[in-house]
């Protein structure tokens, strides 16, 4: 059974490391349809907290004590069962449970990734996890569905599974988000449409981490546009640490890195040092100037240097475009591999002389650029979730004039959802040329 919990006008989850079920919790506001659907009418208390347990076939079912209305608790499948990890051989060992929040938990990128997540392939294979898996009405029996393929899956490091729709209930205590969901951008819809409308979703997740979430909690946004979706949250979620915001930019760089090793006929784990520099659009600056193969600078390997200025940017900015040419679908696998790329290159540390791209919040870098934008940009880490930009890179005429372009439309963004940040009105003068990477509308 699914767990239902509906609160006036907020509830927080709480959470025991020793278990593990699923439970299901939604905003109390539903619509009058999809309340129907779940809970008859009831008379509460002022404030009162109603639980009802959801089997597949069954009403909810609701009783009262002392003039509150409870619920009888009963949960999902093997998620209910209590475990003492350290009596076990196999569990003793393993770290204190984590808590990760998933946003857009039932699309396609997030079935791909939750499994990597309970499989220990991202996080290693002796710290347990709990899932609090975000979405919206509409995917609320599909959430319950990735929950049942979780259970089936019979992960030993997952514990707990937690889903619904309410932000402030999903976001309890998590160390780690990852904010996948986001409208995707139809035909028709201008940038500025775009930003408006992703980033009132993001300005209420920040404001939901700010107020529930673990104080260091380690934030990376998927969902386009992803640098000033990042921005946004950072902005309203002033508790927390600005620099533990991230854009993801790493599927590009991942891109860069096959195209240079097709390129110079190598595997391309000989590709190192490839930075991503700026905004995830057409505007983005794979860094060929920088980049290594097998320790040796790209431009001398690859010493046609007109392909490295104007086919391999190129090749990068329209490989998802033509994925979908190819299959029809979206790039969700390869998007779900880069980020736990992204987030390994967080908790492990960075091989020597190497980096990786991520976007991150301007302020102090030392490459010139502006502050008060999330950027991406070549960062080392010593595996404790914190990184440090690298300093020594060489930025050339040609670069710095491509970094000042992507600068330039994060600018433009950032005065576009203005009234999303705190810092003014919003004007959006982002010009007429559609800076959205192929493969994204």
């Amino acid at each position: 059974m699914a767990m239902a919990e509906l609160s006036a006008p907020k509830t927080t989850s709480t959470f025991l490391n020793s278990s593990s079920r699923l439970r299901l919790s939604s905003k109390l506001h539903l619509s009058n349809h999809f309340r129907h659907l779940l809970l008859p009418p009831l008379h509460t208390a002022p404030n009162s907290k109603i639980s009802c347990s959801v089997s597949q076939n069954q009403a909810p079912v609701a009783v009262q004590e002392n003039g509150l209305v409870k619920t009888k608790k009963e949960c999902y499948g093997v998620f209910c069962l209590t475990y003492d990890l350290k009596a076990e051989e196999q569990t003793k060992s393993w770290k204190k449970l984590i808590n990760i929040a998933v946003s857009g938990a039932a699309g396609m990128i997030s079935n791909h990734l939750l499994f990597k997540l309970a499989s220990g392939a991202v996080f290693g294979p002796d710290q347990p996890i709990a899932l609090k898996l975000l979405g919206s009405e509409r995917s609320i029996q599909a959430l319950e569905g990735v929950a049942m393929e979780l259970e089936d899956s019979l992960f030993p490091l997952l514990r707990e599974v937690d889903i619904g729709t309410d932000p402030y209930e999903i976001f309890q205590d998590v160390e780690w988000a990852i904010l996948i969901g986001a409208k995707p951008r139809g035909p028709g819809m201008e940038r500025a449409d775009l930003l408006d409308i992703n980033g009132q979703i993001f300005a209420e997740q920040g404001k939901a981490l700010n107020k529930v979430a673990s104080p260091d909690v380690k934030v990376l946004v998927v969902g386009n546009p992803c640098n000033t979706n990042a921005l946004i949250c950072l902005k309203n979620a002033p508790n927390i640490p600005a620099k533990n915001f991230h854009a993801l930019t790493r599927l590009d760089e991942n891109r860069a890195k096959c195209q240079l090793a097709l390129k110079a006929g190598v595997f391309y784990d000989k590709v190192s040092n490839m930075t991503i520099w700026g905004n995830h659009s057409t505007t983005q600056v794979p860094d060929f100037l920088n980049a290594k193969i097998n320790g040796v600078p790209v431009k001398e390997v690859i010493t046609d240097h007109k392909w490295l200025e104007e086919g391999f940017t190129e090749s990068v900015q329209k490989r998802g475009g033509l994925l979908i040419q190819k299959w029809g679908r979206s790039s969700a696998a390869s998007t779900a591999v880069s980020i736990v790329d992204a987030i390994k290159s967080l908790v492990t540390p960075t091989p020597e002389g190497d980096w990786f791209s991520t976007g991150v919040y301007t302020d102090g870098n030392p490459y010139g650029i502006e502050e008060g934008l999330v950027f991406s940009m070549p960062c080392r880490s010593k595996g404790d979730g914190d990184y440090e930009l690298v300093k020594d890179v060489e930025i050339d005429d040609y670069l710095r004039n491509r970094i000042a372009k992507s600068e330039a439309e994060l600018l433009a963004e950032k005065r576009c959802v203005a009234h999303l940040t705190g810092e003014g009105i919003a004007y959006c003068d982002l010009g007429p040329v559609d800076t959205m990477l192929p493969g994204e509308v």
